[in-house]
């Protein structure tokens, strides 16, 4: 028989599993301990240079996008979740997933979107021109979207979701007897919210808020094409740019305390309280009705985000693909490019299930410190930004391509050239450790309601731990398996820096196409592949969206 999870019970955890938790996280981890070694390496005077001239607009230009987005988010997120889930005026059913279609959009379409909207030569400007009679730019003052403030209002357009969701979750969970306890004290509907409803929401609106910033740090294509100088561009030009791997590095590394300084952040903003519902009755959430211009006012401030984030982009988006005209739109090199970006997204989205399912599975059969702290680490990738994980790869797989170079050389005479670095093994690398959280929180969670007796009932048929895997486990969760590998897919096809920098040669997906017409100024030309990539991404967001809706007990679906 089969050893098994705990030893105090007589059974001893496989020491196959272990080895490879521990392999795994390593894995996982050696990008992260490359970028923080390189704190280390000489970098012969050009870190001296950049910190002369560039650092200190990297350092401010990155703490300015966080308070700015941070504000943003929290105040369009807690406000429109607390809107639609404790009120009723027009629409608000509709708007409660409607407010989730932001996150189909990446930031840097959004981006290109506006710009060919509120540029001087954009529609917007173009018919002020015509109806107030100005001739030229100095006829009149208009913002200019290319611009750091344009880049904090584009990122809080499209991460608001992110506390939305966190925030209307905790007032669905929360308890209708407190709330009505509150209002027997005198305390009126916006005295409810904000002195007892805001701070039990507290804990879930600052990891909404983490994981936004999370996100604004990761940025690239907004800041890199508004001409905002932050960590990423640095990175990105630092090693393609000026060819200092080590310095992109040491670059990364003070972005990686940004993150590390977010988290602490979360976590002590939590502190020790807890606060629990300690009846298993449910009651319906009461909805204070907004009548008149009230419902008014609610409807416009919920309403507004989701025409900025979504609806007018995707407009825009879909006039010019009509423009460009349909077959050229997807004509032509589209094919390749979609083909490109379905075949990484697909085998990185499940290359990071089947890890996760060994890390969840391992640590199920071994609940010991160890394997847990190597199964967290291994689900640290997504709080590191993509581009310090591709230059947390790349700088030890050039490393490791000279050596099999010069090894292979001395044998045969004939140098084999990079084996490895800028070839799509390497890309579906970083892709893995950047989001297999996604995958693992999601296949842990659901191995976590399969009942012990069932893994006891298969061992008395005879089954060993990966013949009781396959046999009992696999199928039970085979519903979250097939909904992690769409989130890692969605989010891999999203996914900008790391491809920039890790694609090979001549190796184009729809994200990196978009970037490149975009930069290029082919605004309309950049319409049907940042469409497509809009199309693939709202099929998660409606699922997450009817999962939200039914996470309170009684409240209808």
């Amino acid at each position: 028989m089969p050893a098994y999870p705990h030893k105090k019970n007589g059974f001893k955890a496989p020491l196959p599993w272990l080895a490879a938790v521990v392999v795994l996280a390593a894995l996982v981890a050696l990008p992260v301990v490359v970028v923080a070694g390189n704190l280390l390496v000489p970098s012969g005077g050009i870190w001296t240079h950049l910190a002369e001239t560039v650092l200190g607009s990297y350092i401010g230009n990155s703490i300015i996008l966080m308070i700015g987005v941070g504000a943003g988010v929290a105040l369009g997120g807690v406000g429109t979740a607390w809107l639609v889930t404790m009120c009723r005026f027009p629409f608000s059913r509709v708007l409660e997933w409607a407010l989730l279609l932001p996150m189909a959009m990446p930031a840097y379409v959004v981006a290109y979107t506006y710009t060919g909207l509120l540029d001087y030569s954009g529609p917007v400007q173009g018919a002020l021109r015509a109806l107030m009679g100005w001739t030229s730019a100095r006829d009149y003052w208009f913002p200019e979207i290319r611009s750091l403030g344009g880049a904090v209002t584009v990122m809080v357009m499209v991460l608001y979701p992110y506390v939305y969701i966190l925030a209307r979750a905790a007032f669905l969970e929360q308890s209708v007897c407190v709330l009505e306890a509150s209002r027997t004290l005198g305390r009126g509907p916006w005295r409810a919210f904000s002195q007892v409803a805001l701070p039990l929401a507290r804990p879930a609106v600052m990891a909404g808020i983490a994981l936004a910033l999370m996100e604004t740090l990761n940025d690239f294509g907004t800041v890199h094409y508004f001409a905002v100088d932050t960590f990423t561009t640095g990175i990105y030009r630092t090693w393609l740019g000026m060819g200092e791997p080590a310095v992109a590095a040491q670059l990364g590394a003070v972005l990686m305390i940004f993150v590390a300084g977010l988290i602490a952040l979360e976590r002590w903003s939590r502190g020790g309280a807890k606060s629990h519902h300690t009846t298993s009755r449910y009651r319906r959430l009461p909805r204070i009705a907004l009548p008149g211009w009230r419902g008014g006012l609610a409807l416009a401030f919920s309403l507004l985000p989701v025409l900025l984030g979504f609806v007018i982009p995707a407009a825009m988006l879909a006039w010019w693909t009509f423009q460009v005209g349909l077959a050229a739109s997807f004509g032509g090199d589209f094919t390749r490019l979609a083909g490109n970006s379905l075949i990484l997204a697909l085998v990185a989205g499940l290359a990071a299930v089947a890890v996760a399912v060994v890390l969840a599975y391992a640590q199920r059969l071994h609940p010991r410190p160890l394997i847990r702290l190597a199964v967290r680490v291994a689900s640290l990738g997504y709080a590191v930004p993509g581009s310090v994980i591709a230059v947390g790869i790349m700088v030890p797989l050039v490393a490791l391509d000279r050596s099999i170079a010069r090894t292979i050389e001395g044998w045969t005479g004939a140098s084999p050239g990079l084996l490895l670095t800028g070839t799509i093994f390497a890309l579906i690398y970083a892709y893995l450790v950047r989001f297999l959280a996604v995958s693992a929180n999601t296949v842990e969670a659901s191995l976590a309601k399969v009942t012990p007796s069932l893994e006891a009932a298969a061992r008395t048929l005879g089954c060993g731990t990966v013949s009781a895997l396959r046999r009992v486990h696999l199928p039970i969760i085979k519903g979250s398996l097939l909904s992690a590998v769409l989130l890692v897919f969605v989010d891999v096809m999203k996914e900008l820096p790391a491809t920039l920098i890790m694609r090979p040669f001549n190796f184009d997906t729809l994200a990196t196409r978009t970037f490149t017409l975009a930069s290029d100024e082919r605004l309309a030309d950049a319409g049907a592949p940042a469409l497509a990539i809009v199309l693939v991404g709202l099929v998660p967001v409606l699922l997450l969206s009817r999962a939200i809706a039914k996470s309170r007990p009684g409240e209808p679906s």
